[in-house]
């Protein structure tokens, strides 16, 4: 019998409570920018996020069995493009993260990797038939992640790099790791970073990426070098009271890039502690309608699935706002729905389509 699926049963709540967090952003990257080169930025917003929800509407329609069946091109599609970055980017900065298109734009494609991961994961963690992992099943999952993991660090990008961690993590929690194997793996990431940091002769890192991890600990120490994107960020935040005030930080160009890394603390400066609050809570309960579309989802691989979308989202949200509030190094990962960037909405709005496809397939007849 043929299956179909109707947008009665889209999560309309949740789509609800996204717009509104996308539109808390509109709003203040436009008030941010708006005496600055990069005015208008807010309008540029607007389009990225409708194109996301066409996007996540075209998504959803398509059933995403059908899309872990051919993950395995997916994840070859992804690495190319990774590759395509390293060869062919554009160099911005120091690093080449961006493919340039027709017509100006910029594409990102470590963005769109996290959504090819998270299909992978589910797959992979879905078909295992064992009750607990095996340290095969370990290695397994963590070079599905740590290739293309690489390869971001290479361009260089941390932030993004790192926001593959809490997919594989996510995926060997719910598959089966136990306490044991949990520890080993902690001992070895501890062991991992040290050598990173203390060891002379290791260059996974750039000095400058090191400088970042650990300047947040001490801002005062170099409040005009290393410390001046956290210690600008404490000032905002601090200057915003219960209520929020006219965002002198913000509107000085005291606040670096208040539009993208830092729109928590801009948004905070101008909406003081109710106003983030007020975001904080739309968050949650954004991760809280995800997580019970996964407690719903019609098979394991849909579980994984959403699984892995609120993993991702609570990453950037922690740490993001953690970074912003001192308690986090500054890595350059924005704040979703609400920090300004194509790639970004985009890969947000795409996840989203996946959450509600496995949604909808609750309901086939």
């Amino acid at each position: 019998m043929a299956r179909y699926v109707s947008y009665r049963d889209f999560d309309w709540i949740l789509l609800g409570f996204v717009l509104i967090i996308c539109g808390m952003g509109v709003m203040e990257i436009h008030s941010a920018t708006m005496h600055t080169k990069f005015a208008g930025a807010h309008v540029k917003q607007i389009y990225w996020v409708l194109a996301g929800v066409g996007a996540m509407f075209l998504v959803s329609l398509v059933n995403y069995q059908a899309l872990l069946d051919q993950i395995h091109w997916f994840y070859i599609a992804g690495v190319a493009s990774l590759v395509a970055v390293l060869v062919f980017g554009q160099k911005y900065l120091g690093a080449k993260r961006w493919i340039k298109m027709p017509g100006g734009n910029h594409f990102q494609p470590s963005e769109w990797v996290k959504l090819i991961l998270i299909l992978a994961v589910a797959k992979y963690f879905a078909e295992l038939r064992h009750r607990d992992l095996s340290w095969p099943d370990f290695i397994k999952a963590g070079a599905i992640v740590g290739i293309p993991m690489l390869m971001v660090m290479k361009q260089p990008d941390l932030g993004t790099a790192l926001t593959y961690v809490p997919i594989a993590v996510m995926g060997v929690f719910l598959g089966g790791m136990q306490w044991k194997q949990g520890l080993v793996v902690v001992l070895l990431a501890a062991v991992g970073i040290g050598a990173i940091f203390f060891t002379p002769k290791v260059h996974v890192l750039k000095g400058f990426q090191k400088q970042r991890l650990t300047s947040f600990l001490e801002p005062d120490a170099d409040p005009q070098g290393s410390g001046y994107q956290v210690t600008q960020s404490l000032i905002a935040v601090g200057s915003g009271g219960l209520w929020g005030g006219k965002g002198s930080q913000t509107h000085g160009n005291f606040l670096p890039v208040p539009q993208t890394d830092f729109i928590f603390a801009a948004f905070s400066e101008e909406h003081g502690f109710v106003g983030a609050l007020g975001i904080l809570l739309l968050y949650f309960i954004v991760l809280m309608r995800l997580t019970q579309n996964a407690q719903t989802a019609p098979d394991r691989a849909g579980t994984f699935v959403v699984m892995g979308v609120v993993a991702v989202l609570s990453f950037h949200i922690l740490v993001n706002v953690g970074m912003v509030v001192g308690f986090m190094p500054v890595t350059g990962i924005p704040l979703p729905l609400m920090s300004y960037g194509g790639s970004s909405v985009l890969f947000m709005f795409l996840a989203l389509g996946m959450v509600m496809n496995v949604r909808m397939r609750r309901f086939v007849n």
